[in-house]
């Protein structure tokens, strides 16, 4: 099962009860008050591990308490903090307050975290409201609740280049061909129902990929689940546009380039701007694959590339003019540049 979308509720533990105590021992006939204070409560974190891949494990517990602190006693003996309770998600999850909707910390590598519930304090014992005039007090505190708020974590896939196209544009079959991903694949439309991760190794480098699932008009505002699928597409370096050179519903390619970029501008502006491959797909289907590309490229204003996942036609070509992207960019990024 693939999640990327959970909400949870979290509590801190509650801080533990001071103590109200005098001490007693023989000879020592006014020894004073000596109550001890109450342990903080444990806190919620949530914290990233690269070592998961989505939300799924968190599926079957909705509720998130902290342990509680232990209450103080006589002798000046504090009570024990409880212990923090740590949920891990997988790098890239952005986490949000459900009810205010602001996002409380954007967890992009390993072992970032953030508390999303502190623990109470604990409450002080009857030993520290001793005073010059007040030797005997019999004032203590309770501790303080902790925390409470209900959470939502939203994974956007962490990736170099994303996969986009319509249902069966053989972005699946690309995945396979170029990394040991193994995503469904048959022929019809809406085999992937979730994003799949592929690590590409060219020559001495490497980067991942990502197959996000088709594409269909209306996606920006949801339909198919376009809001699911749109996300993963949001932390992506540069975008591998994948046409079907037949598509099997006999619309053209050229409208079909132009259907899936106006649902990536209208989902977010931004993603207009992203670097782009444009890639004519399934091409030893056609004999005339150069002519129709040419034709594509020409229509749309941008280099096509010819690819077949099945001869490798063009596959190579691709992988470096998308390696090509990454190093501009990661050099541009350094300082100084």
């Amino acid at each position: 099962m693939f999640l990327d979308r959970l909400e949870l509720y979290v509590e801190g533990g509650r801080g533990g009860h001071g103590c109200m105590s005098f001490r007693r021992e023989k000879y020592v006939p006014f020894g004073g008050p000596d109550g001890g204070d109450g342990g903080d409560g444990g806190s919620v974190i949530v914290r990233a591990n690269e070592n998961l891949s989505n939300l799924a494990h968190l599926a079957n517990r909705k509720f998130w308490k902290a342990e509680s602190g232990r209450h103080g006693s006589g002798s000046n003996c504090h009570g024990r903090c409880g212990e923090d309770l740590v949920i891990e998600v997988p790098p890239g999850t952005i986490v949000r307050d459900r009810d205010r909707g602001h996002v409380l910390k954007d967890l992009k590598e390993h072992g970032d975290s953030v508390v999303v519930a502190r623990g109470g304090k604990g409450g002080r014992g009857n030993k520290a409201f001793a005073t010059a005039t007040n030797r005997a007090p019999r004032t203590w505190e309770r501790g303080k609740p902790g925390e409470r708020r209900w959470i939502v974590l939203e994974l956007k896939l962490i990736a170099d280049v994303g996969l986009v196209g319509k249902p069966n544009a053989g972005k699946s079959t690309l995945l396979s061909r170029i990394s040991r991903a193994r995503p469904a694949i048959a022929d019809y439309p809406f085999t992937t129902k979730y994003p799949v991760l592929g690590v590409v190794t060219l020559d001495d480098a490497s980067f991942v990929v990502a197959d996000i699932p088709g594409l269909i008009e209306g996606a920006h505002a949801g339909a198919g689940l376009g809001h699911d699928f749109l996300r993963h597409i949001e932390r992506t370096k540069v975008l591998i546009h994948l046409v079907e050179v037949q598509p099997l519903d006999g619309s053209s390619p050229e409208q079909n380039y132009w259907r899936i970029r106006k649902e990536l501008e209208l989902f977010n502006p931004e993603l207009a701007e992203r670097p782009e491959l444009v890639a004519l797909t399934k091409v030893d289907t056609v004999p005339d694959a150069a002519q129709q590309a040419e034709r594509l490229a020409a229509r749309i204003g941008k280099p096509v590339i010819a690819v077949s996942a099945v001869t490798g036609q063009g596959i190579k070509e691709l992988l470096q003019e998308a390696h090509a992207i990454l190093q501009q960019q990661a050099e541009a990024a350094l300082p100084g540049s």
